[in-house]
């Protein structure tokens, strides 16, 4: 069978979360919330899921350059192996760097800031905006004639790194703190402390901060968390809210000086009125959210059933048509939204059960395609209608344990 074993990661990275859960319980700490862990584990559900279709992409992208511009042919060996590593890091460090001081890279990277706990499900808030980024940077390997083939491989490893070092577990380590970025290095970077600010960008090697004056050793306890929290469990604003500052702002601005300097410029730049207007716009905040074992039971049902998808869908990825795939994306980024809709307890969540039902029939339509099921699936959409206020009283009892008006 034709597999693809980088699913396994799934359980991996699972396996290792559910472990610092049980050391940080067995402390007698409160290092994981459920809110927070659970649009943790969505933010990295989607990028993982939607990994799936631009990693070929990005290869590509390498590809191209290194056979039309490759300035030096390199040949794997040891030391060149080694060289790829520290230009890597070296990337990666600037990539981080300008991704907190200009503007349009903040609006990708501010997912990974908003966590305002500190645990080994904040290194899953990766969007696929920033995957787009960071090839832009990491473009320059293929040129300088690193082979696609090796870049790849280089990024799994590179990548895996950094999920071990989003913990608070994990105390100072002693001479490794003079090399590598350790997890108090990286709290550093996750603090909102004024002293911790723009700190501490390195991946693997803390030498970079250290050459260009960007370290700090971790000394008061930090606070983690955006500046201003973001106070929102939607999956859809976490991931849009600063984009939509950023434009608020340079369409204010008068003059297109002005209007590059918000978007290029530092995210200081952006006005910080822009949230509040555009919350009370687009965002319609429930301030009565009563938080039941039922809301619960159900958001915790749906992203385990939605981590075992996902799952199989990477493993079995190449037995799957284009048509299953699509139908499964919709399906699981519709259950994001929908578990980040109900822990916000929003009015409308109970309409997006219909769009979930609609992709599901699809996509059974296209594995069976019978009259019979055609009929049938239409059958149960006019009785939902004609009943729609007592399932919509049903499901919300069902999900909050009490009937919203």
């Amino acid at each position: 069978m034709h597999l693809n074993y980088l699913a396994l990661a799934v359980p991996f990275f699972l396996t290792f979360i559910g472990l610092e859960y049980l050391v940080a319980r067995k402390k007698g700490k409160t290092y994981f919330k459920f809110n927070d862990s659970i649009t943790n584990i969505s933010v990295g559900i989607a990028e993982r899921l939607l990994d799936m279709f631009t990693v070929g992409a990005f290869y590509f992208v390498y590809d191209y350059l290194y056979r039309h511009f490759a300035i030096f042919d390199i040949k794997a060996s040891v030391l060149l192996w080694v060289a790829l590593l520290i230009c890597t890091d070296f990337i990666w460090y600037w990539y981080h760097r300008l991704a907190h001081e200009v503007t349009v890279f903040w609006c990708a990277h501010v997912v990974h800031h908003q966590s305002e706990e500190f645990n080994y499900t904040v290194s899953a808030r990766i969007t696929v905006f920033q995957a787009f980024i960071r090839t832009g940077f990491w473009a320059i390997l293929p040129v300088i004639g690193f082979p696609p083939a090796m870049i790849t491989s280089m990024l799994l490893v590179h990548g895996l790194y950094p999920f071990f070092i989003h913990t608070r577990t994990i105390g100072k380590l002693g001479l490794l703190e003079y090399i590598l970025v350790t997890p108090s290095h990286h709290r550093v970077h996750h603090a909102s402390n004024p002293q911790y600010l723009d700190k501490n960008y390195g991946d693997v090697f803390i030498i970079w901060d250290k050459l260009f004056g960007t370290f700090v050793k971790e000394e008061e306890e930090p606070v983690y968390g955006l500046t201003k929290p973001l106070e929102s469990n939607s999956f859809l604003w976490q991931h849009f809210h600063f984009i939509l500052e950023m434009l608020y702002s340079a369409r204010a601005a008068n003059g297109w000086k002005n209007k590059l300097r918000i978007v290029f410029g530092r995210p200081d730049n952006v006005d910080p009125v822009a949230r509040q207007i555009l919350e009370e716009k687009f965002l319609l905040r429930n301030n009565s959210i009563t938080e039941t074992p039922k809301l619960y039971n159900y958001v915790v049902w749906q992203i385990a059933t939605t981590l075992v998808l996902l799952f199989l869908f990477l493993l079995l990825e190449h037995y799957a048509p284009l048509f299953i795939q699509v139908c499964i994306t919709l399906l699981i980024l519709l259950t994001l939204i929908n578990c980040g809709a109900i822990m916000e307890q929003k009015k409308w969540v109970f309409y997006l059960e219909y769009g979930r039902y609609l992709v599901l029939c699809l996509a059974l339509y296209y594995c069976w395609p019978h009259p019979a099921f055609l009929c049938a699936a239409a059958m149960i959409m006019v009785m939902a209608f004609y009943f729609q206020s007592h399932l919509k009283e049903h499901y919300l009892r069902l999900v909050y344990g009490y009937t919203r008006s």
